[in-house]
């Protein structure tokens, strides 16, 4: 089955409460996983960086990054709060860190054994590296990358994995990783690759689904899809495409103050669309082309036999004017109707009588 990550990222607009009914609203909705982004403002961005053009909009507020996000911080203690509340509801705790301390955080105080890697992030080799060393299974968004730039990621992930801890970071190291059998064994083994288009929300003809198709085959990676496009078309279209995982941000209210709300899933919205992908992947069936159970009743009914299209004599010979082919067919097949034309009938037929001979 796909694994199905519903994003509540920081929709909570940094409120404890608005954090638990949106764990409440994915379990409801039936994802596997409940994702939230784990960081500290002061060590995410300097004081001058901008917001985002897509911040802007969304936020109708136009002050610096670490103004926005210093009210989008959940606290370590509510963090706990909510992986065990995740527990009690038997849907897994997700975060995403963007710096190191929320990392040894997610990892070392909450126990996570899975980790996001946010397209963000995906060139910067220090927290890479950070993640590969944990040893946990990472899922690695790759908006805005070029093949280039996610091979050289994987080499670092690779290396993280598989290098002695006392190994000296170094790009001729990364790239003998990526060539290793151990790394590319261990990237196998513990990396799904997603393919992301990085705008909120992502104008459908800049969605590309089918670069997730070159992803897996560049890599050799089970390939997924983050998505940030409007509605729940293109994820469904994903999974239909292979997708083993779809990541979709969700929020309580698309009209609440937060660069992410408009770009979300209001909680029926993310139900329709895990209820759609269930319903996808039954569809996809095994693949293997056999009559099914419900067809095999309606063949009779479906197909055609040889008929007798006039009265025939026993002895007379069979030709184009006195057979012909009709419903049902329980009778011989239209393919035998060759081997007919010519001999001769070994018993009397009536008009509209099935052919059996």
């Amino acid at each position: 089955m796909t694994l199905i990550i519903a994003e509540a990222g920081v929709n909570h607009n940094g409120q404890e409460e608005l954090a638990f009914a949106l764990v409440d609203a994915a379990d409801k909705a039936g994802a596997d996983i409940v994702k939230f982004q784990t960081f500290k403002a002061k060590n995410l961005v300097t004081e001058e960086a901008e917001q985002a053009d897509y911040q802007i909009t969304n936020t109708q507020k136009q002050e610096s990054q670490l103004a926005m996000l210093s009210r989008l911080e959940l606290s370590y203690e509510v963090h706990h709060r909510l992986i065990k509340y995740c527990n009690s509801l038997g849907i897994e705790f997700l975060s995403t860190a963007f710096d190191s301390e929320s990392l040894d955080f997610l990892v070392n105080d909450l126990g996570l054994t899975r980790l996001k890697l946010p397209s963000g992030e995906l060139t910067n080799a220090p927290l890479v590296l950070e993640h590969a060393r944990t040893g946990c299974d990472l899922i690695v968004s790759t908006g805005m990358a070029t093949l280039s730039e996610i091979e050289t990621a994987l080499g670092v992930i690779a290396f993280g994995y598989t290098a002695d801890k006392g190994a000296e970071p170094s790009i001729i190291g990364f790239q003998e990783a990526y060539a290793s059998t151990s790394g590319q064994k261990a990237l196998k083994e513990k990396v799904t690759i997603l393919h992301c288009t990085t705008e909120y929300p992502a104008p459908i003809e800049e969605i590309n689904l089918k670069a997730m198709d070159t992803l897996g085959r560049a890599f050799n990676l089970a390939a997924g899809y983050s998505d940030h496009s409007e509605g729940i078309m293109v994820p469904i279209a994903a999974v239909a495409r292979g997708a083993v995982l779809i990541e979709k941000h969700f929020t309580l209210d698309k009209n609440m103050e937060g660069p992410d709300h408009k770009a979300s899933l209001e909680p029926q919205e993310l139900k329709s669309m895990i209820d759609a992908i269930r319903q996808v992947e039954v569809a996809l069936g095994a693949g293997v082309k056999t009559p099914t159970v419900s067809e095999i009743k309606n063949k009779a009914v479906a197909r055609k036999s040889l008929v007798a299209a006039k009265d025939i004599k026993v002895g007379a010979k069979f030709n184009s004017d006195n057979l012909t082919i009709k419903r049902p067919g329980s009778g011989m097949s239209p393919y035998t109707y060759w081997q007919l034309i010519g001999s001769p009938s070994s018993k009397s037929y009536k008009v509209g009588d099935l052919i059996v001979e």
